[in-house]
This record gives C-alpha cells, sequence and structure tokens, in this order.
C-alpha cells in the first residue's frame, strides 16, 4: 500500500470514528436531527473510501469512479442536511438533488475527455466545491446567533470549497493523477489530495462536533437554570445572569436597577382556590415579566412567589415606572380559574445601583423596599433610600414571610 492508500485508510478508520460520534450525540439527545444526519453523511463518506479502495481492481473503473464520486457528493449534501437542521434553515433538498444528478452525468461523460485535461478534472473537483459554498450559505443564512465558532466554521468551510478549486491546479503541477484510474492511488497527487482532505474533513467535523457540544451544554445548563412553572430563571440562574449582567452594565458605565415583586396574599389564594389557581397566577405574573423585559434584562422567580428583575441601562425612575405599570396591569386582570370578581395584586420594591455597591448590596436594599411597600399596605411600589441614608430594618424571612 503506498502513501496514498495508507492515508486513504486513516480517512475511512476516521470517518467512521466520526459517524460514531454523531450517532452518540444523536442518542444522547433524541431530539437533534441534526446529529443523525451528520452521522449518515460520515457513514457515506465511509462509503466512498471503501469504493475508492475497489478502483484498482476493475478493469473498466468507469463505474466506481462515477460511484465513489456521487457517493461523495452525496456525503456533502447529506452534512449539509444535519448544518439546515443544526442552525435552523431549510434544507435546499431539490436544488442539491438535481445538482448530485446533473454532476453525475456529467462526471460519466467527462470519462471520455483525456484524462489529464483540465475540463476533466474540474468536473470532477468543482462540485463538491459547490457543495461546501452550500454549507458556507446555510451557516451564513441562519437567523440564530453565531458565535466565534460558527464564524471558524463558515471559514472552514470556505477554504475546503477553494481547495477543491485548486485540485486540478494542484494535480497539473505535480504531474497529474495517474494515466488511469487504476495508477491514480500511487499518484503523487493522489497522496496531496487525500491529505488535504483529511485536513479539512477533520477540521470541520471536529468543529462542528465542539459545536454541538456547546449546543448540549447550554441547553443543559438552561434547563438547571429554568423554573419549569414561570419559564423564567430559577433563583440560581437568576443570581448568577444578574450579577454578569450588572458587572456588564458597570463596566459600561451606565446605571442599573433591580425590581422585586411578591405576589400578595398568595396564600390565602393557594388555601382557597387550590394549588392549580396558584399555578396560574404565577405563571400570569411571570408572563408580565418575561413581556416587560427586554433583551438585556434578566428576570426570575427566586421564591414560591417572589420574582426579580434586573434592568442593565435603567436608572431608578424607570425602574419604578415599569414596576407601576406591571402592578396595575396585573391588579386590574382577571385570571382564569379565580372567580369573575377576584384579583391578585403584588407589591414592588425597586433599588438602584450605588457606586461601590455588589449585587448582594443592591439586592439586600431592593428587598428592605419590598418589606417597606408590604407592610405599607401592599399593592405598592417603594424605592429604596440611597444606603447612606437608609435606616436598618429587621425584615422577616425573604419567601414565605410575605403573603
Amino acid at each position: 500500500m503506498g502513501g496514498a492508500g495508507f492515508i486513504l485508510a486513516i480517512n475511512l478508520f476516521v470517518a467512521g470514528l466520526l459517524a460514531a460520534a454523531f450517532m452518540t450525540i444523536a442518542f444522547y439527545d433524541v431530539g437533534r436531527v441534526s446529529a443523525r444526519w451528520l452521522a449518515l453523511g460520515y457513514l457515506l463518506g465511509v462509503g466512498y473510501y471503501i469504493v475508492e479502495f475497489s478502483i484498482p481492481v476493475f478493469d473498466n473503473a468507469r463505474p466506481a469512479v462515477v460511484t465513489a464520486f456521487a457517493v461523495f457528493l452525496g456525503a456533502t449534501i447529506v452534512f449539509n442536511a444535519g448544518l439546515a437542521h443544526k442552525y435552523g434553515v431549510a434544507t435546499p433538498w431539490r436544488p442539491m438533488l438535481l445538482f448530485l444528478l446533473a454532476a453525475t452525468v456529467t462526471v460519466y461523460f467527462v470519462q471520455d475527455l483525456p484524462r489529464q485535461s483540465l475540463a476533466r478534472m474540474m468536473a470532477y473537483q468543482l462540485p463538491y466545491a459547490a457543495m461546501q459554498f452550500v454549507g458556507l450559505g446555510i451557516v451564513w443564512s441562519s437567523r440564530q446567533k453565531r458565535d466565534r465558532l460558527d464564524r471558524v466554521l463558515m471559514a472552514v468551510l470556505a477554504a475546503s470549497a477553494l481547495q477543491f478549486v485548486s485540485k486540478p491546479f494542484i494535480a497539473h503541477a505535480l504531474g497529474g493523477w495517474g494515466v488511469n484510474p487504476q495508477a491514480y492511488m500511487r499518484s503523487d497527487y493522489a497522496l496531496v489530495s487525500q491529505s488535504l482532505g483529511t485536513v479539512f474533513a477533520m477540521a470541520i467535523a471536529l468543529l462542528v462536533l465542539i459545536i454541538l457540544v456547546r449546543d448540549v451544554l447550554a441547553e443543559a445548563t438552561s434547563k438547571s437554570e429554568t423554573d419549569t412553572l414561570s419559564r423564567l430563571f430559577n433563583r440560581g440562574g437568576f443570581e448568577r445572569h444578574a450579577e454578569l449582567a450588572m458587572r456588564d452594565a458597570v463596566r459600561k458605565g451606565v446605571p442599573v436597577a433591580l425590581v422585586i415583586a411578591d405576589l400578595d396574599h398568595f396564600k390565602s389564594v393557594n388555601d382557597s382556590f387550590g394549588h392549580a389557581s396558584g399555578d396560574r397566577v404565577i405563571g400570569t405574573f411571570a408572563g408580565f415579566l418575561r413581556d416587560a423585559a427586554a433583551d438585556h434584562h434578566v428576570a426570575g422567580r427566586i421564591g414560591g412567589e417572589e420574582f426579580a428583575i434586573i434592568l442593565p441601562g435603567t436608572n431608578l425612575a424607570a425602574a419604578r415606572f415599569l414596576a407601576e405599570g406591571t402592578r396595575s396591569a396585573f391588579g386590574a386582570l382577571p385570571i382564569d380559574c379565580l372567580p369573575a370578581d377576584h384579583r391578585c395584586t403584588a407589591s414592588f420594591g425597586v433599588a438602584e445601583l450605588q457606586p461601590g455597591e455588589g449585587f448582594a448590596d443592591l439586592m439586600r436594599r431592593a428587598d428592605e423596599a419590598l418589606y417597606q411597600a408590604k407592610r405599607g399596605g401592599r399593592d405598592r411600589v417603594r424605592i429604596a433610600l440611597e444606603p447612606a441614608l437608609q435606616t436598618p430594618v429587621a425584615t422577616p424571612d425573604r419567601i414565605s414571610g410575605r403573603g
């Protein structure tokens, strides 16, 4: 076995491992359709390498050459389907399959051209480049938020497409790709071509694997930080994200305010109308917070009937306005499962971050303002004084002692 054959064997083995890796992700998360398509793409890659190995045994290699071409191009199409599912883009099946048919027929007929002709080599390589550019277009057109890894993937897909475009010229510079298909594996070009294919195939596959694992971990983290009933952050998730948002606001030099809210007489709702009605009240109030929150705000359910929202870029007056609007709208809204004349209310405490304060200090002052609202008769908003003007107040338990 020559050097090219050895690399081809490595490619076959690696394609099998990558197919297994993507299938493992698909088994871990059965809803991750993209992983199944990517696994199928690399299984087709295994088939391509097997056909490539078989070419030297045929006297008439045309069927095997055309089959290898079609299988590999099909693998890139299936890979693009996986990218489309991953990035939420409609898979362009019709144009890709029509292109596969047209390219395969073209490769069949160009076998009659002189083996070293540029047209013949271009007909074989340019379709691969086209499918890599389609993959790049799929990632580019996605409306999902792209981070650095996604941009690196686009760059590598573009580089991979260009290496397919360059292969006819590399073949010409290295004296061609063998006098016949059987001699291809012994040519210098085969060694270079298979090596390039290995580098780019591995780079693309590892990037996509890392991106999929990143998404799996992000979703797992999100689920662990999300309160199922309200669909807001739970206490741990809120504190982590709110503190990050606060630090970012401080770094940018913009104000940041915190609103803490507590549902009034919530225990009586559960006692009088049942826990299902109480859950509906919580879900309704959480919906108000979701509607009020902008993309850069962080809202959470931090206790049984207690909620918080941190507002980067918002001063005390604007935060109080938001709290008053939420209080007024919630108090006027009839809630399913409760009597038509029954209304629920909430109390609010509002604080603005002061120089030298930390997140815990801001939480404490907003909480004390909330306690003042509760003590003042409920269904009202109170703002926290600046630290120097504030008198310490003994407060009851933050979660269960309010009502």
